[in-house]
């Protein structure tokens, strides 16, 4: 990696040793980037005096049983002796143990030219992983609503980032496509016909679809006739669990009208995703049993009030008593529980998963808790397997609730992308009137998506946020939009330059190249994060500085008429390379980069 902290890193646990001893071999360097706060009446803070702070003396000292910047001092002393010119010209202890450290200038260009050569630009190769992510999971004949919308952008930016980093990442779109309402849909879906008007909505507006089934079945469920709606659609419910070719036949004729839903907005959004992911609910069905007799005749369950259940430790409800897992209901069925232990078991002894990951609401932070805890208990989760729970939060209206229609519906994704899409056509037209029709629509889709992925990503997983259009698709502060123009403005200097013209080598002249060099050094090194805390929102947070230091960049440093010729060499290679960061930044997100906006 080339960012500047991993290059000090092994000099500073050198020096700890040289100053300290053999005994502190391996110690957290604790190096950060420097940092100040702005003070009280500041709109800003001021410029940092340095590059990188270490304070490893702060938390070595007791050990070491020395005062901190006595401390700090012999690891200043120990980097001298063993020869730290090439990577920094200054290192200043400060405070009460802190030790600051400005980096070299010819250090920062030639890793930012090594950085332009990088194939990767600096994003690493961790040890690869095998890692099911469990992600997007909408209802077959429902529509697909503001609820999926950061399930889907979230584990999709999750899996785009995890795969660079080298590792395989199984999709595991966890569809609900069976259960009791199947039978009613079903019975449904032969009554108006399999090629009707009214079946064709199941990929155009599958709510209207369900409820007319559903207004069906509630009508004629208090019916006692044989041959009533209600009637024939519980028994379809038998007829399907047990395997009945026709039943299935259209049973399957409902899956892929939905499945035909699910990828025009797969496909809209830019998202991943396809039927060869599906791991839906009826993956599972035939296992269920088998899983219920498996854990009772090992004593992992029991019977309690005629359901069969799994008392874990450490799970109480509000009255203190135990919380069960559910994995056989009283009356013989299934609930979502028995389904994710099959899953889970799946993903880890099938899949020899590394690490599963869930992208999931969260509320249902117990739920899969006690699901991991009653897979392990029963010996269906490997050590080596990790399962993890990326909880989203809700997505608000303008009134600070969750964002619903005027009926009280929860919005639907499509009309989301649709109203985002319009917005940003509509911000095209006014700023690039020059441009033909087709131009600016392909544009607008491109920025009317990016805003509302951006929007999503930018802001931490499990936290809400309001979705409020005008701001998502502005071409300033933070949004999507304002780092496609970033990158669109870059192509058009790179353009317009001498085709014969080489870009680089870099060599810094100016601050402002500088603090632009530093920020790309630090990219592979935030990729890496990404996929460790699971956290997209950092990501997006990095691309955002880099956009302001780019801006910063352009404003104080003349690229194309900047002279002598070595200085545009630089300068172009400077965005050459800040271009390569944030396409391919962005692409992790989800995001497309226009040519030009």
């Amino acid at each position: 990696m080339t960012d500047p902290a991993s290059a000090l890193a092994p000099r500073v646990q050198a020096a700890i040793v040289a100053a300290l001893g053999d005994e502190f071999e391996g110690a957290d360097p604790v190096i950060r980037p420097f940092t100040l706060k702005p003070k009280k009446g500041q709109q800003a803070a001021p410029a940092p005096a340095a590059d990188l702070q270490i304070n490893a003396a702060m938390a070595l000292a007791k050990r070491a049983g020395r005062p901190p910047r006595e401390v700090a001092q012999a690891i200043v002393d120990a980097l001298r002796e063993q020869g730290i010119d090439d990577l920094a010209t200054d290192l200043e202890v400060a405070g009460p143990g802190f030790v600051n450290v400005t980096l070299a200038d010819s250090w920062v260009a030639d890793a930012a030219q090594d950085l332009l050569a990088d194939d990767r630009v600096g994003v690493p190769t961790p040890p690869a992983q095998v890692i099911p992510l469990d992600y997007s999971s909408p209802n077959v004949a429902k529509e697909m609503h503001v609820g999926h919308l950061r399930t889907t952008v979230v584990g999709d930016s999750l899996a785009r980032t995890l795969e660079r980093l080298g590792h395989r990442v199984v999709r595991q779109n966890h569809i609900g496509d069976w259960g009791t309402p199947f039978g009613m849909l079903v019975e449904h879906l032969l009554e108006v016909g399999e090629t009707s008007e009214e079946a064709a909505l199941l990929e155009t507006d599958p709510n209207e679809f369900y409820k007319a089934a559903n207004a069906k079945y509630k009508a004629s469920k208090d019916d006692s006739a044989p041959d009533s709606f209600a009637a024939r659609a519980r028994k379809r419910v038998t007829l399907l669990q047990s395997g009945d070719p026709d039943t299935l036949r259209i049973w399957e004729r409902l899956l892929d009208r939905s499945k035909a839903y699910f990828n025009r907005v797969y496909t809209e959004l830019g998202v991943t995703l396809t039927d060869a992911d599906l791991d839906g609910e009826s993956r599972y069905n035939d296992e269920l049993g088998p899983i219920c007799e498996d854990l009772e005749r090992t004593g992992v369950a029991e019977i309690s009030d005629g359901a069969l259940c799994v008392f874990l430790d450490g799970f109480t409800g509000r009255d203190g008593q135990p919380l069960p897992v559910i994995v056989r209901k009283s009356d013989g069925g299934y609930g979502y529980a028995t389904t994710d232990i099959a899953a889970l078991r799946h993903r880890s002894l099938d899949l020899d998963a590394d690490r599963v990951i869930y992208v999931v609401g969260a509320p249902q932070n117990l739920h899969f808790r006690m699901v991991w805890a009653a897979t392990r208990k029963a010996g269906w989760l490997r050590d080596k397997t990790e399962p993890l729970h990326v909880q989203i939060g809700n997505v608000l209206g303008t009134d600070g609730k969750i964002l619903r229609t005027r009926s009280g519906d929860l919005v639907s994704l499509q009309s989301l992308v649709d109203a985002a899409i319009e917005k940003a056509g509509t911000v095209v037209a006014e700023s690039r009137p020059d441009l033909d029709e087709q131009q600016r629509a392909s544009i607008a889709e491109a920025v009317g998506v990016g805003a509302i992925k951006y929007a999503d990503l930018s802001v931490s997983h499990d936290s809400e946020y309001v979705f409020d259009l005008d701001r998502m698709v502005a071409l300033t502060g933070n949004t999507g939009p304002y780092l496609q123009y970033a990158a669109a403005r870059i192509r058009s200097i790179l353009r317009r330059a001498d085709a014969a013209e080489t870009p680089g080598p870099i060599v810094l002249t100016e601050p402002a190249e500088r603090t632009l060099a530093l920020r790309l050094l630090d990219y592979g090194k935030v990729v890496a994060e990404v996929g460790e805390s699971l956290e997209p929102h950092r990501l997006a947070a990095y691309l955002f500085d880099l956009a302001q230091a780019f801006t910063g960049f352009y404003e104080q440093c003349p690229v194309l008429k900047a002279e002598p010729a070595e200085v545009k060499a630089s300068r172009l290679a400077l965005c050459a390379l800040t271009l390569r960061v944030l396409v391919d930044g962005l692409s992790l997100l989800g995001i497309s980069a226009p040519e030009e906006m």
